[in-house]
């Protein structure tokens, strides 16, 4: 069985391991209010006001809009601005079949972007390259 990285405080978030298990390991890990669904680094969805948003992409979004799912939403400087993550259907709390293929959607568009860890990755070793260069002498004033 999957495990969340960090223990939730209960509720939907607790649950999410368990709902997309087929899907595959997924950590929730708490951030802005809610919770970030993370599979392998990358994150995939969100529990936002008591629902779970799916990463989506003009690729996938169709599906999603032809089930009336509708998108995250946040207030930015007094607008209400639409996210990329879109409303998951309510069967993927009774289908684990039904919650590994919406998943899966998601995922699709997490890699499509070509986003995430690979980006971490990439700033890591450019910082790490940072600090080697500065010289010895300019290390030991600073």
């Amino acid at each position: 069985m999957t495990r969340a990285k960090t223990a939730p405080s209960g509720g939907l978030a607790d649950e999410l391991p368990e709902v997309f298990e087929r899907f595959g390991r997924i950590d929730v890990r708490r951030m802005f209010g809610g919770y970030g669904l993370f599979h392998e680094d990358r994150m995939f969805g969100l529990v936002a006001g008591g629902r779970v948003y799916l990463k989506t992409d003009e690729e996938n979004r169709p599906q999603f809009v032809d089930k009336r799912l509708a998108p995250f939403e946040y207030a930015r400087r007094g607008e209400m601005t639409a996210t990329s993550y879109y409303e998951a259907p309510a069967e993927i709390f009774e289908d684990r079949d039904e919650a590994a293929r919406w998943a899966q959607l998601a995922w699709g568009a997490v890699l499509r972007k070509g986003s995430g860890g690979k980006r971490r990755a990439a700033a890591a070793t450019k910082k790490a390259a940072t600090r080697k260069s500065i010289p010895k002498a300019a290390a030991k004033k600073a």
